[in-house]
């Protein structure tokens, strides 16, 4: 997950610094000009600095998977209030006062886990942690919370409002997953683990209510492709589809396809997974013929993209990516594991599972499909 945190300050920026110190993902911090003028001092605390506050917000709202605010909530209401898009896409955000006493999960609290975000956070901080999603205060656990626990995409969105709403109302949640799938014993074992009931079922029984299941809540775990129109999908069902996992590749020239294979299944137990979940490889164009990854993508049956240097940039500049000065020496650009990845999924968006992570002579970064 690539967290920004923004802060107005000079408290403000002594909390973003602890913020950062409590999270295991690096958390990139944004102030005021006015705060860090001095760019020894910028380096010195590794901070970015903005002139206008909005203009930074829009421009890093779709670069990053978490924004965190320390500042007043009506401040970041009335900012981020143009760029709202959509409930599955947007990134989490969560506001802290200047003193670090409450933390609010203020946008994208399920699908973007900024519910767990923030409690993470309190937690390390000994700060309160403000949850107001219905499903969280009643102590229920949401479909969509699982959903993006497993990296699966609902559908249809507006079934997410009417299952939650029957969970509140002292429904059961039945759970049903389509044998067919690459993984789908480890989707019933991990939703078993969190207390839930699910079968694994053919095809023609995924969409059947039988008279006696109209009542009960029905949340099936499918491939996109067997989804059915909106008009045949029972009222009582949700439908949940795994996303794909791209795997942004780099290497030395002339590194084996062993250690490029090693190095994906290290990143892939990083994330929990293992690299059967992997669905794609990206690497930039400069590496087309790089035996060790073209014989890895073989190897895995997996398809191998490759993208020009240009493009790769242009992902750079827009998810405000880190650059390695001897890796643009060598490539032309300064990132190409996690740059490539974000080419992959193109305009469908990504959240990155795993950050630029350095192996024995490779690189991974890992994301998931929005």
């Amino acid at each position: 997950m690539r967290l920004a945190c923004m802060a107005l300050t000079g408290q403000a920026l002594q909390l973003a610094q602890n913020i950062r110190q409590c999270l295991d993902e690096y958390v990139d911090i944004y102030v005021s000009e006015k705060l860090v003028p001095d760019e020894d001092m910028q380096r010195r605390w590794r901070v970015h600095t903005f002139a206008k506050f909005s203009e930074a917000v829009e421009r890093n709202f779709s670069a990053y998977d978490g924004l965190i605010f320390v500042m007043a909530t009506g401040i970041v209401v009335r900012t981020i209030a143009p760029l709202l898009n959509d409930k599955l896409t947007d990134p989490a955000v969560v506001v802290f006062d200047e003193q670090g006493k409450h933390g609010i999960s203020l946008l994208s609290g399920h699908m973007g886990g900024a519910n767990e975000l923030t409690r993470q956070i309190c937690q390390s901080l000994g700060a309160g942690a403000v949850i107001t999603t219905a499903t969280d205060v009643n102590e229920k656990l949401a479909p969509d919370v699982l959903a993006a626990r497993l990296a699966l995409r609902p559908w249809p969105k507006v079934r997410i409002k009417s299952i939650n709403s029957g969970l509140l109302e002292g429904k059961t949640i039945h759970w049903r997953i389509d044998r067919s799938l690459p993984h789908s014993v480890f989707y019933k074992r991990r939703l078993e683990q969190e207390g839930q009931t699910a079968d694994l079922c053919v095809t023609s029984q995924l969409f059947a209510v039988l008279p006696e299941e109209k009542e009960q809540l029905e949340v099936v775990i499918t491939g996109e492709k067997q989804l059915p129109e909106l008009a045949d999908l029972p009222a009582n069902m949700l439908c949940l589809t795994p996303r794909r996992l791209i795997a942004g590749v780099g290497c030395r020239k002339g590194t084996p396809a062993a250690l490029v294979m090693s190095a994906l299944d290290a990143a892939c137990r990083m994330i929990g997974r293992d690299r059967s979940f992997i669905d794609e490889l990206a690497s930039t164009i400069v590496k087309k013929h790089e035996p060790g990854i073209v014989y890895a993508g073989d190897g895995m049956v997996r398809p191998v993209k490759f993208y020009e240097n240009d493009k790769m940039q242009q992902m750079i500049d827009t998810h405000q990516l880190d650059e390695s000065d001897f890796v643009k020496k060598h490539i032309g650009i300064g990132n190409v594991c996690e740059a490539a990845a974000y080419c992959s999924v193109a305009a469908r968006g990504g959240r990155i599972a795993l950050r630029k992570t350095n192996f024995e002579k490779v690189t991974v970064a890992l994301i998931w499909e929005k």
